[in-house]
């Protein structure tokens, strides 16, 4: 039997009020991915392996699905966050957890707002810091905004469609060769588990995993009644990520299959350049700073949603946003970047958090049936999640050795 929520979630929400959160959350999953590092990845790797990245896209997208349907259902089920389940399956897991979502999310927050000074930069041909601090002040004003909420749904949604509309361009004018590309999707050329596992991290690790499943409570989404849908916004969020991830896969592959060579220090900004000429360079500089903004508003939000609980009073909540926010632009403007050596110790926590925070939600889904309600949890959808669990702890594994080679 469905208990009550807990308090300090929403459940007043009308229907079109809840479909629009739910969309909001959705996008926010998506966009968080959709940072500086998918648009660099992606580049790279398809210069690296050409039209044989498809299959890898293919695979993390599956990959990305199973962590996802799980993540959400389990958080949507039981309508609490993921570092509440963590002290509630064994008292201080979730505080661990907590700290490293905040921790990496510090820094990488940083890095984005790196991220949006260098896409206005390509866009107007501003200053970065300037542009980096502007772009900071966009995603303060969004929290402080007497619908803080509303206005955070509708401009990660606003945003997301703008890069993927963008990105339908550039796609079309670089003329790929789509025969290939589909031959190779499901007969590719070349396998690299690297590639495959590094798109799975940057997709759904660190604080992305759980930044549309922690919007989606807010929603008032939640409980039993509610697992039609969050199970399609679970899943539509991740072909949002992969539709963008296909487009600028196959965007950067006609201008690859053309002869264009990329070997700039900046080969995402080469390829648009390549495909679309001077407007192209403008059209680069709008899909980075968008996916920049989008990943720090993305970024603040998780990090912030693991400090607090749901009892916290949205307002209190959304300040202690803007002070995140702020810090880290704070640190941008003084430093110019995360120190690198930094960098690495995030990128090192991300590796961890997946397999801590999933392994809970798993183990609530399988032995704990109390903070599910008593939902009957699909065996099917657990036993591929045991199996994507499997993948996260070899993500886990590589972050934690190459923080031991820096540490010697």
């Amino acid at each position: 039997m469905e208990t009550m929520a807990e308090p300090g979630i929403k459940l007043n929400l009308s229907t079109s009020a809840r479909r629009t959160a739910l969309l909001g959350a959705m996008f926010l999953m998506a966009t968080s991915a959709i940072g500086p590092g998918f648009i660099t990845q992606t580049t790279v790797f398809t210069a690296q392996i050409g039209a044989a990245f498809a299959f890898a896209i293919l695979a993390s997208i599956l990959i990305d699905i199973a962590v996802q349907m799980n993540v959400w259902r389990v958080i949507g089920v039981t309508g609490l966050r993921a570092q509440e389940l963590g002290n509630k399956v064994l008292p201080g897991v979730g505080w661990f957890l907590s700290g490293l979502v905040f921790l990496g999310g510090v820094v990488f927050n940083i890095g984005n707002i790196a991220g949006t000074g260098l896409g206005a930069n390509a866009m107007m041909g501003v200053d970065p810091k300037i542009g980096g601090a502007v772009s900071a002040a966009v995603a303060i004003l969004i929290f402080i905004s007497k619908k803080a909420g509303m206005a955070l749904d509708r401009i990660v949604v606003l945003l997301g469609a703008v890069m993927i509309l963008l990105m339908i361009y550039v796609a079309i004018v670089a003329a790929p060769p789509l025969g290939e590309a589909l031959k190779n999707t499901f007969l590719p050329e070349t396998v690299d588990f690297l590639i495959i596992t590094t798109l799975v991290g940057g997709t759904v690790g660190g604080y992305i995993t759980y930044a549309g499943a922690h919007r989606m409570l807010d929603s008032g989404a939640t409980g039993i009644r509610h697992v039609k849908e969050i199970t399609r916004s679970s899943v539509l969020g991740i072909l949002v990520t992969g539709l963008m991830r296909v487009l600028l896969f196959l965007a950067i592959l006609g201008v690859v299959a053309g002869g264009t060579v990329l070997s700039s220090n900046n080969m995402a900004a080469e390829a648009f350049g390549a495909a679309a000429g001077e407007i192209g360079m403008r059209m680069f500089g709008v899909v980075l700073w968008a996916a920049a903004i989008t990943s720090v508003i993305g970024a603040a939000f998780t990090s912030v949603s693991f400090i607090t609980s749901s009892r916290t009073p949205e307002r209190k909540r959304n300040l202690i946003t803007v002070a995140f926010i702020a810090g880290c632009a704070i640190v941008y403007i003084f430093l110019g970047q995360a120190p690198q050596q930094l960098l690495i110790f995030a990128g090192a926590f991300n590796g961890l958090i997946l397999p801590v925070g999933f392994a809970v939600l798993l183990w609530v889904a399988w032995r704990r049936r109390d903070l599910m309600h008593g939902y009957a949890y699909p065996k099917w959808l657990l036993l591929v999640g045991a199996a994507a669990w499997i993948l996260t702890v070899f993500l886990g594994w590589n972050s934690v050795m190459g923080l031991a080679k820096l540490w010697a």
